[in-house]
């Protein structure tokens, strides 16, 4: 649908950009899901004590650390489903700083990840002058918020690969959806 290449941004590319990456995929789009955090961090047995890993651990290893681990509760709380749909979609979590690829839109789940991409951008010199719209969408780190929120991603991502001049037509668009979700929506446009 549409030739716009799609990145999906969270803080550890585990649940949120996930959720819309496999959304968006089973629709036709072309898109990829990163985090900008760290570490890829995830609920431990403890709030204090989260199980970090690196970026570029396969999902199917974090699997199976969390099976050994404590197989009844990280099942329980949804984690090793999210991990089973997560090794479905691709090996393993990217993040984002280190990709060289060009996106046409860069999509975010909470402002400090936006933030983070921004100023991703902003420490590098723009050598191609490809502009790329990056928008901001807050949806909360949970697996019921990441369902809706792939619902809203895949709706207004729908909308802009029908526009015929998106450079044009975002800011009505944008606004225009931010009234019907009811979310507020950052954007800005850099550059690769």
């Amino acid at each position: 649908m549409g030739d716009l290449y799609i990145a999906v941004v969270c803080s550890s590319n585990m649940n949120r950009s996930m959720e819309a990456h496999a959304f968006l995929a089973k629709k036709g789009f072309k898109v990829k899901s990163f985090g900008t955090g760290e570490k890829v961090k995830l609920p431990g047995a403890s709030a204090d004590r989260p199980n970090c890993y690196e970026f570029g651990v396969p999902y199917d290893d974090i699997y199976n650390d969390l099976l050994e681990k404590d197989k009844a509760y990280y099942t329980q709380n949804g984690l090793l489903h999210m991990l089973d749909r997560n090794r479905r979609i691709k090996p393993c979590p990217e993040k984002f700083q280190v990709s060289t690829e060009r996106f046409d839109v860069i999509i975010t789940c909470e402002e400090r990840v936006y933030d983070q991409v921004i100023e991703w951008f902003g420490s590098k010199r723009s050598i191609y002058n490809q502009p790329v719209h990056v928008i901001n969408i807050d949806i909360q780190d949970n697996h019921e918020e990441a369902t809706i929120g792939a619902f809203l991603l895949s709706d207004m991502v729908t909308k802009m690969a029908l526009s015929d001049d998106l450079d044009n037509d975002i800011d009505e668009l944008l606004h225009d959806f931010e009234s019907k979700c009811h979310r507020p929506i950052l954007n800005c446009i850099m550059f690769y």
